[in-house]
């Protein structure tokens, strides 16, 4: 299903082009209003520019960032403060994350990089009893309700890099070298597995392209027994 022409996306790629903002970071507040007022041990998996490490940190005893990214992890690091407790690791999400317990885990824009429920499994199993996971991700667009809602993202995505850069071309911010990867799973398909591996879990479309998933880690197994931190 195709709604919008050829030409219009390249309208807008060559707007976002000249007017960059970055779409994950809006979600970092919406984040934040999802996790306890103070927590112990956080993970950040994908954590880019470090900025959402660097907001949890006001909150954590400690925050481990994970990212595959040599070049943004460094520049993350030059970016945080000396006193904040953000350690920044180079490492692939599927093999090389820091164990575990953690009461707070955060994967922004990672998860569609990874095979979905195994991801899954592996925070989970990483995830404190009572600990809490947010995840804001990608999906691939198949129903006509997705499609609108991406139809009513584009005046809203040109509205907010219009804003944000005060109607002028902004510089380019510091590039990934990792590869990017499109979304190919739908909206429905996701919902479907994260429940299968996380029951109970929240999940919700949102504009500018992206779902959010919340669940929280039980502090007992199904026959009453506790789970082990």
């Amino acid at each position: 299903m195709k709604i919008l022409s050829p030409r219009v996306l390249r309208a807008l790629e060559r707007f976002n082009d000249a007017h960059p903002w970055d779409h994950n970071a809006h979600y970092h507040r919406w984040t934040l209003r999802q996790l306890p007022k103070r927590f112990e041990r956080a993970l950040d998996v994908g954590s880019g520019s470090g900025d959402l490490a660097r907001l949890m940190a006001a909150r954590a005893g400690t925050v481990r960032a994970v990212d595959s990214d040599p070049v943004i992890t460094g520049n993350a690091e030059r970016l945080t403060p000396s006193g904040l407790p953000v350690t920044f690791t180079l490492g692939d999400a599927s093999t090389q994350l820091p164990a575990g317990p953690y009461d707070v885990i955060t994967c922004v824009a990672t998860i569609h990089h990874l095979p979905f429920s195994p991801a899954l499994t592996d925070l989970r199993l990483r995830l404190a009893p009572g600990g809490t996971l947010v995840i804001v991700g990608l999906f691939r667009a198949q129903t006509l309700a997705d499609h609108l809602l991406g139809i009513v993202a584009i005046p809203a995505n040109v509205a907010m890099g219009w804003l944000k850069n005060k109607g002028r071309p902004a510089p380019r911010p510091v590039s990934m070298t990792a590869p990017t990867r499109a979304a190919d799973m739908t909206f429905a398909d996701i919902v479907s597995e994260a429940r299968a591996v996380l029951p109970g879990a929240r999940l919700r479309r949102w504009l500018f392209w992206r779902y959010t998933l919340v669940w929280k880690q039980p502090c007992v197994t199904r026959d009453g027994r506790p789970l082990s931190p």
